[in-house]
């Protein structure tokens, strides 16, 4: 099936996953909200202290930046562990409803926060239904769509993570203007704008097939593929006949149903320990060290650029205008990815994406070693050659990010585990980025920090050096699973095939109860 042949036949499928996706632009809004307003003056007079360079400026300590980076990633551990298990029982709908609720009680909590310790409390509270929201966006939106529309329809996961991140910046760019504390207090209070209209999509969409499938409901199953299915005829362009039409479905629900089968055969169990267990054990290697990448690469200067940008000697105003740039540059990181995946694996945008990075953080950090005005007490102060510099090395890096390592992720981690485990795997897989991310979150801070290591720009070499590591980890451990059935992809797994022939693997399943698995220029 080609792409313009799956838009065709699965548009509702397309629409539905769209909308459950959604739910990531919360956390993409307030993750980066919260990074930004340690740059905010309001926020910064509420709850930091007076700034070691200026007597009229204040700070966010270090530890407390730390303290509230990582909030939210400790609720999004809790929140993972809870949707593997949860879900798993009572089904991806009603999970995300429940979660839709907690964020609205919860989002209360940090609007009307007077100290940063309840802040904290808030912010650690709502990473709970945040991490909900983080597995099983991406889990339905690979199981309602096929092998031609899911890497795109995963990527756009990332593309709502990104229109959070902007949205945020434009609304801290706007308040710019007031210099009280509803200046701060207002981005919070639009969270409430997201869960009841998400929470109504959620109730009226079909539940995912391959869940009904694993609890052997398969008249359910059969209701959702053929509300997600339209009766088009790829061949004729007409409608398909009724008898035709069932039987796609019926090919459809059995090969579900197979794949199912033999993965119980192969592994059986659904516990997360099932996930350390056989072939199971490389496929959550794989799907843990794609998001750990995520980190790895230096993408924590995107999540800091606002205050990065003025711990480089940016006036507060230039570093907002640059942020929404930035997010901006993001969005259209995610469609270019759109435009590559068509001609390119995963595995390339993967390779490319890391190693382009890697320059662009050791050029970051050679210009940071020039010297250039650091500090700067003017809001609207213009920035220098170097730091123009600077900026478009980091505007280009997110470009990069987002165009390659921050999308394919999400198509990645979705369709490496098994179709039993894929909830779990995913939930492991995004606890170890969150467990990454609360490391960088405790250095990050203390580096750009001048009230702690004050590295600033030179930072870069640093994260230079973790993204070689995982630069070499990528080469060697991650296979190209682009155009490949996820009874393919079992297959490949069961016969362990190295990671660098993925790409040159034909796979024949069902044809026999071997299986087989020969080179493409050999079959």
């Amino acid at each position: 099936m080609t792409l313009r042949q799956g838009i065709r036949t699965y548009p509702k499928a397309i629409l539905w996953s769209m909308a459950i996706s959604t739910c990531l632009i919360m956390e993409g809004f307030d993750t980066i909200l919260l990074a930004n307003l340690f740059a905010y003056a309001p926020f910064k007079r509420k709850f930091g202290i007076p700034s070691p360079h200026h007597p009229f400026s204040y700070e966010l300590t270090a530890t407390w930046q730390t303290f509230l980076s990582n909030g939210a990633l400790v609720g999004e551990i809790i929140g993972l562990f809870i949707a593997g298990v949860v879900a798993e029982r009572i089904g991806y709908r009603w999970t995300l409803i429940a979660a839709l609720g907690a964020v609205t009680g919860f989002v209360g909590i940090v609007v009307s926060a007077e100290s940063v310790s309840v802040l904290l409390v808030g912010e650690v509270l709502l990473g709970v239904p945040w991490g909900v929201f983080q597995t099983l966006s991406t889990s339905y939106a690979v199981e309602v769509c096929p092998v031609a529309l899911r890497g795109y329809l995963t990527t756009y996961v990332n593309a709502c993570w990104v229109f959070g991140q902007l949205l945020a910046s434009i609304v801290l760019r706007a308040m710019l203007t007031r210099d009280d504390k509803w200046g701060y207090k207002i981005p919070f209070a639009l969270q409430w704008i997201w869960p009841l209209p998400i929470a109504l999509l959620v109730y009226f969409a079909p539940e995912s097939p391959w869940w009904l499938v694993r609890q052997n409901l398969l008249t359910e199953a059969r209701h959702t593929l053929i509300r997600l299915r339209s009766r088009v005829n790829n061949q004729t362009e007409g409608s398909v006949g009724e008898s035709d039409y069932e039987g796609y479905i019926e090919g459809t629900l059995d090969m579900m149903k197979r794949t199912n089968d033999r993965e119980i055969e192969v592994n059986g169990g659904t516990k997360y320990s099932d996930c350390f267990k056989g072939t199971d054990k490389r496929r959550t290697e794989i799907a843990c060290m794609c998001w750990i990448i995520q980190t790895l690469c230096g993408s924590t200067f995107m999540g800091y650029s606002t205050y990065f940008y003025e711990q480089a000697g940016i006036g507060s105003t230039h570093a907002f205008t640059f942020s929404m740039i930035q997010f901006t540059l993001g969005l259209v990181g995610v469609i270019i990815s759109w435009v590559l995946m068509s001609s390119c694996g995963r595995r390339t945008l993967y390779l490319a994406g890391q190693t382009t990075m890697f320059f662009l953080l050791l050029l970051i950090g050679i210009l940071a070693c020039i010297p250039h005005r650091i500090f700067t007490f003017s809001s609207n102060a213009a920035p220098t050659p170097v730091q123009i510099s600077i900026v478009a090395l980091l505007l280009l890096f997110t470009l990069t990010y987002d165009a390659t390592v921050g999308p394919i992720c999400y198509s990645l981690v979705s369709e490496i585990p098994s179709t039993r485990l894929r909830g779990k795997t995913i939930v492991l897989a995004r606890n170890c980025y969150n467990i990454s991310g609360i490391v960088t979150n405790i250095t990050t801070p203390r580096m750009l920090n001048p009230t702690a290591w004050a590295w600033g720009a030179k930072s870069a070499f640093f994260w230079s050096v973790t993204a070689a590591l995982g630069l070499s980890w990528s080469w060697w451990r991650l296979p190209e699973p682009k155009g490949r059935t996820f009874a393919e992809l079992d297959e490949l797994f069961e016969r362990k095939v190295p990671a660098r022939r993925f790409k040159g693997s034909r796979v024949h399943i069902f044809a026999a109860r071997e299986g087989e698995v020969t080179e493409k220029n050999e079959a």
